[in-house]
């Protein structure tokens, strides 16, 4: 009885689910974590071998960008204000954040660390004007830094206040989606490895993901509002399976719901579309969902590192290995 209403539900889905995902471009030597969507036309993405990629018309055309003096670094995120404004982090040996104002023909170091062990894993804005950065623990507590003047200096938070670790607990930077703004001044961040957790404020909690390895865990988060959140993962080693690799909450972390039908493999990015749709992507493809989560529907086998709505627009694009974006539509 159990399999027939599972295939019930997963025939209703697919009724109910016209989307797909269209392949814009590939082909660039460069492998894309880092996605900013600024409205439907807007789009900015970031990758390995020091490269950017901007389009301007909806992502029909594309500029490549190689930053100068930067041509080995892996960029696993992008924060875009406009079609000009945009900030980039570099992960890691050193760790370096950069700004430009010019469409990306010049950039500014507005952040470097040369710390052993030091390693970015993703940004997040409230606004134009602040932000805030998260890295792996050093010497047991998690990195965090804030911006308050639109990302051209940075400040590490006193030593006391940045959130303690676990053992073998770290945050994966597959997307830039593991920390998440969750009201107009909070942030909410996720973990991977030995243990999954979700940070907000003061608490921690452990999360319904598999875990227990280096590889394991929670990927990213997407907010719909104060209490909805959504959070993927799993394995990347093991990028077919679907177990524990997806969870919701409707009351804050209080209580999480493990999907009927989960998403068809490992993820490594999720994003909140509209009311209870919300679309996640990982090595083997994209799913959706139309309930807040209980049933997700494969869209495309085609593998995608992260997927961002735009802030201001309705469209959502994807970015992954060898230059590859892609669009969702109908």
């Amino acid at each position: 009885m159990k399999k027939w209403m599972a295939l019930f539900a997963t025939l209703l889905c697919l009724a109910g689910t016209a989307q797909t995902v269209k392949l814009l471009t590939s082909g660039t030597k460069t492998g894309m974590r880092g996605l900013s969507v600024v409205d439907d036309k807007t789009i900015w993405a970031s990758g390995t071998n020091g490269m950017v990629g901007r389009s301007l018309d909806s992502g029909k055309t594309w500029k490549w960008i190689t930053v100068k003096g930067f041509e080995k670094m892996d960029f696993r995120d992008i924060e875009a204000f406009n079609e000009t404004t945009a900030i980039i982090m570099g992960i890691d040996a050193p760790a370096y954040i950069l700004r430009t104002n010019d469409g990306g023909e010049n950039w500014q170091v507005v952040f470097k660390d040369t710390t052993k062990g030091m390693f970015l894993d993703a940004m997040e804005f409230w606004n134009e004007q602040s932000g805030i950065v998260i890295g792996d623990p050093l010497k047991g507590r998690f990195y965090v830094a804030r911006t308050f003047d639109s990302g051209n200096t940075w400040q590490g938070i006193p030593e006391q206040n940045k959130p303690v670790a676990d053992s073998g607990e770290a945050c994966f930077a597959a997307s830039g989606t593991n920390i998440r703004k969750l009201n107009n001044a909070e942030a909410i961040f996720i973990t991977g490895g030995l243990t999954s957790n979700v940070f907000m404020r003061n608490k921690k909690i452990n999360l319904p993901l598999i875990q227990g390895t280096e590889t394991t865990g929670a990927n990213s988060i997407a907010v719909k509002n104060k209490k909805i959140w959504m959070v993927v993962g799993g394995n990347f080693n093991t990028k077919d399976s679907s177990t524990k690799n997806a969870a919701i909450t409707f009351n804050g972390g209080k209580k999480w719901i493990s999907p009927t039908l989960p998403p068809t493999g490992y993820r490594s990015c999720v994003e909140y579309i509209k009311k209870k749709e919300w679309i996640t992507c990982g090595l083997n493809g994209v799913d959706i969902t139309k309930d807040d989560g209980i049933t997700f529907t494969n869209i495309s086998k085609e593998g995608f590192h992260v997927v961002r709505k735009a802030k201001k627009g309705t469209s959502v694009f994807f970015a992954g290995w060898n230059g590859r974006i892609g669009k969702l539509v109908e």
